[in-house]
């Protein structure tokens, strides 16, 4: 028999949020029927911040109550403090809302009412959520060797292929990985001269 989503997920620590006192009982009792753990129940939007921030959530489940605003309100303070995906329930089709939530860093909506796909729905979205963060960590180290190259290629008044290559050898005899050592550089490491070299004028 195949594992099911459930046995498939850790334990996870979720924060949710919604105008409507009802439906946050309503979602707990499914997210812990789910075996996973409500850490939050925020209605406020003053509040839903310092909690994102301070209980660090798995993942955030915001409703929409009676006003689409408050809603797009939650999204905006847990996306701004949390390192979570946030996911929306709605009761009902609404895709000018979800048009907006996105816009705001949704990762997906899911149907308040079809909870049985609940659990696979969150699956999918902490698996995007890591390659999501995957990607961006990519594109940091990528800039953070760049702006190393374009150092060395000052300091050394060398070109590109050749600050690439200084890296990539310096690498290889430090036995350092490329990414450490573009760091040490634009940190300010001891490769680099004290003063940048003048190119010699071109005759």
């Amino acid at each position: 028999m195949q594992p099911s989503a459930s046995d498939e997920t850790e334990h996870l620590r979720v924060l949710i949020a919604n105008e409507r006192k009802d439906r946050l009982a309503l979602v707990a009792a499914v997210v812990v029927g789910l075996g996973h753990e409500v850490i939050a129940r925020e209605i406020d939007v003053e509040d839903v911040g310092p909690v994102t921030a301070r209980e660090r959530p798995d993942v955030a489940l915001v409703g929409l109550g009676e006003s689409s605003d408050h809603a797009l309100d939650l999204i905006d303070r847990i996306v701004r403090e949390a390192s979570c995906p946030v996911i929306v329930l709605l009761h009902a089709r609404d895709p000018e809302f979800v048009k907006a939530a996105s816009r705001r860093g949704v990762f997906a909506h899911i149907s308040d009412t079809d909870t049985g796909e609940w659990q696979s729905s969150i699956d999918i979205v902490l698996h995007r959520f890591a390659e999501f963060h995957a990607l961006q960590g990519a594109f940091g180290r990528r800039a953070l060797i760049e702006r190393a190259k374009g150092i060395l290629m000052e300091r050394h008044a060398i070109d590109e292929a050749s600050a690439f290559e200084m890296l990539r050898e310096h690498s290889r005899v430090d036995n350092r990985k490329l990414i450490d050592l573009a760091s040490a550089i634009v940190d300010g490491h001891r490769m680099l001269p004290r003063e940048p070299v003048t190119a010699p004028a071109r005759t």
